[in-house]
């Protein structure tokens, strides 16, 4: 029995199946089922939830999706929900990760010091098994913003998301070790105990 992640980047699905080892995650893609989703809620939860209902509806399998992102005090909170696509309305194009760090950086160069460049990596994660079984998680990592990316692993903003008590970027962190404290490791792994023999009652 496996279960389809209501997405399509291969990241996600790597990171996800090496925390809920027990459980077999398929793409949509990977089975030929075209899958897309107008992120139109307001908050990580919202998306989180409507992203696996549109899976659901049209597969009637049990899917799980999540909606992350990250929050940054001094901008009050951006992007949040917007992180996927940070700064490609101001450019006019998709950027890039390396593109769209470098517009974040360039966004936080009046802010110095640790206090002013506080974040929170958000992953709010859902999975529905059937009509009336909807679990949901949502789960925080708290670092600081750098002023330069550091490491080569992970992907999406942790280059420059710094880990004061480990003392390095969570791309710097090996990967059994992010995948145990990140934001999408948490919510990953509680909701792997909760769906535990949920899959064939």
């Amino acid at each position: 029995m496996y279960i389809l992640l209501a997405t399509n980047n291969k990241h996600k699905k790597m990171e996800l199946q090496q925390i809920m080892k027990g459980i077999d995650l398929k793409t949509p893609d990977e089975l030929g089922i075209s899958f897309e989703c107008d992120e139109t809620g307001t908050s990580f939860q919202e998306n989180s939830l409507l992203k696996a209902e549109t899976l659901y509806k049209l597969t009637g399998t049990p899917v799980i999706a999540d909606d992350s992102g990250l929050c940054i005090e001094a901008l009050d909170g951006a992007p949040g929900i917007y992180s996927a696509r940070y700064g490609s309305e101001d450019t006019g194009k998709e950027l890039e990760s390396p593109e769209r760090n470098r517009f974040l950086l360039d966004n936080l160069k009046t802010f110095s010091g640790a206090e002013k460049r506080r974040a929170v990596f958000v992953c709010c994660m859902t999975a529905i098994i059937d009509d009336y079984r909807i679990y949901s998680i949502q789960e925080t990592m708290k670092g600081i913003i750098t002023e330069e990316p550091y490491g080569k692993g992970g992907f999406g903003y942790d280059p420059v998301f710094y880990l004061p008590e480990k003392k390095m970027t969570v791309a710097e962190l090996p990967e059994a070790e992010k995948n145990r404290i990140s934001h999408r490791g948490r919510a990953a792994i509680k909701l792997g105990r909760l769906l535990e023999g949920a899959l064939d009652e």
